[in-house]
């Protein structure tokens, strides 16, 4: 197996979990990071929790996820978030 190969079949439904802290409007720019690299995504089908000390936030987003380059694309982006603490 090399890098550019997945064990995934595309296209697929994929959820993703991004955790951050609630200020800002993190839960608006998650969305538009997500809707940037999966145009077809509907924000409003998004689940959101806060943690039991309403510090921390955690949004879940499936998406059709096309390519592993776009998940990767996804990931790496989500991830550079400033105010992101977690995605998976």
């Amino acid at each position: 197996m090399t890098k550019t190969d997945s064990l995934i079949n595309f296209p697929t439904d994929f959820p993703i979990k991004v955790i951050g802290k609630p200020e800002n409007n993190f839960q608006i720019k998650i969305l538009e990071i997500i809707t940037r690299h999966a145009n077809d995504f509907d924000p409003s089908k998004a689940k959101l929790r806060f943690s039991k000390s309403n510090q921390y936030i955690s949004l879940t987003c499936t998406i059709k996820a096309n390519s592993k380059q776009q998940l990767d694309a996804l990931y790496n982006d989500l991830s550079k978030f400033p105010q992101t603490i977690m995605v998976f």
